[in-house]
């Protein structure tokens, strides 16, 4: 049954608004006059299909999605518990609904009552509105239906969302302290190079005597910087610009994702996240009981690098062709080796999904410690390069002072 979105004048002429849901809009008019309400607009919510029901996905660039990251996995939170606790799927939407504190969030969820109250499978309701529901977040529902297991699957799928996000974080938060250092830093030399210091120097150019060395280098770059310097900012965002146009390319990304991975420092921090993040989609999904073919593809999707992606469906293959999964996993070396060693454990026990959450839970903790401690060792290595970049342009201008105090003399 469609829903519709109503604004109203009650018998005391206070508009009202919500959501109904009625066979056609004459209908939702009729039971809104049926409880004494004056409806002043009724509109379908039509939550990712077109108004003339043909289903066609309707996606703006600058729409906002209706669930954040942090949203989703409060959300699924939320109706986990309620599914758990015994209620009804029909009247645990209907409470979240009511709870929703904003009108899009509220249409949406009003939408997808709609169709499970039709008869339709949540699985399918939430495949309608793909930009806020991803396949591998309705195929793990679906799997939980298929099972009636719906309510555990929901909780571990928040479990899922919950740990993505904090693992996010805290990459983040290791990386913001110096990206933001780094950034200062380049703004106070170039201010420093470009401004301060012909001006500075600038009063002694006057003089018949020869600057120092250090002095002539840091006029040389200041105005360099002055005749140059957009050209240089131009070839920058140029050259950006065509690095995001060739990863466009399937075979030039694939190749930048594998040097990518190969980097000292950053290639094991990148590896280990979508290593962490491939065995948690995939012990997800094997818990839910999904098929492993099918867990494998949609595990594969998740990995931001393209070449661990291309060795994902690499074991894919071997898999559909009868090799074990850990035998599939430990041909590929970008893998991290634990992943593989798990893998076995847990197909030699019969606790597959346990035992790739153990090593998910394990890379993860090994991503966020080595995350830290390059973090650790980049912030005062960058507090010690900017304070020896700024010394060096202070003694650019200290030095001629010196120099003239001493012919003074």
């Amino acid at each position: 049954m469609p829903a519709y979105t109503y604004e109203a004048l009650d018998a005391q002429g206070v508009t009202r608004k919500g959501v109904i849901e009625a066979d056609t809009t004459k209908s939702a008019r009729s039971l809104l006059r049926g409880q004494a309400l004056i409806p002043l607009s009724v509109t379908a919510v039509s939550g990712g299909t077109s108004a003339d029901g043909t289903g066609a996905t309707r996606s703006s660039l600058f729409t906002p999605r209706v669930f954040n990251a942090n949203g989703l996995a409060i959300w699924t939170r939320q109706l986990a518990g309620l599914v758990t606790s015994g209620l009804p799927l029909e009247r645990a939407l209907t409470a979240l609904t009511d709870e929703a504190e904003r009108d899009d969030q509220r249409n949406l969820l009003a939408s997808l009552r709609a169709e499970v109250n039709a008869g339709s499978a949540f699985a399918r309701a939430l495949a309608q509105h793909p930009r806020e529901f991803s396949p591998i977040y309705t195929a793990v529902i679906g799997a939980g239906e298929q099972s009636g297991n719906l309510g555990q699957v929901l909780d571990r799928l928040a479990d899922d969302l919950e740990e993505t996000q904090a693992l996010k974080a805290k990459l983040i938060g290791a990386a913001l302290y110096p990206a933001i250092v780094t950034l200062v830093a380049i703004v106070i030399v170039v201010f420093l190079v470009s401004y301060v210091v012909p001006q500075v120097a600038a009063v002694f150019t006057g003089t018949k005597r020869s600057l120092p060395f250090l002095t002539v280098a840091m006029l040389s770059i200041s105005a360099f910087i002055r005749s140059y310097g957009w050209m240089l900012l131009l070839t920058l965002v140029s050259g950006v610009a065509l690095l995001r146009l060739a990863l466009r390319q399937q075979a030039f990304r694939q190749r930048f994702d594998a040097a990518w991975l190969n980097l000292p420092l950053v290639g094991r921090l990148s590896r280990g996240y979508n290593a962490a993040r491939f065995a948690s989609t995939l012990a997800m999904l094997a818990g839910a009981g999904v098929p492993i073919l099918k867990a494998l593809q949609a595990a594969a999707e998740t990995l931001s690098n393209q070449a661990m992606r291309a060795d994902a469906l690499d074991a894919l293959v071997l898999v559909r062709e009868g090799a074990p999964l850990a035998s599939a996993l430990a041909q590929k070396k970008r893998f991290p080796g634990l992943l593989g060693m798990f893998s076995r454990l847990g197909e030699q026990t019969g606790q597959l999904p346990l035992m790739l959450q153990r090593a998910a839970a394990q890379l993860s903790a090994e991503v966020q410690r080595r995350a830290m401690a390059l973090a650790t060792i980049l912030e005062p290595l960058l507090i010690v390069a900017m304070g020896g970049v700024v010394m060096l342009i202070v003694l650019a201008v200290l030095l001629p002072i010196i120099q003239l105090n001493q012919w003074v003399k």
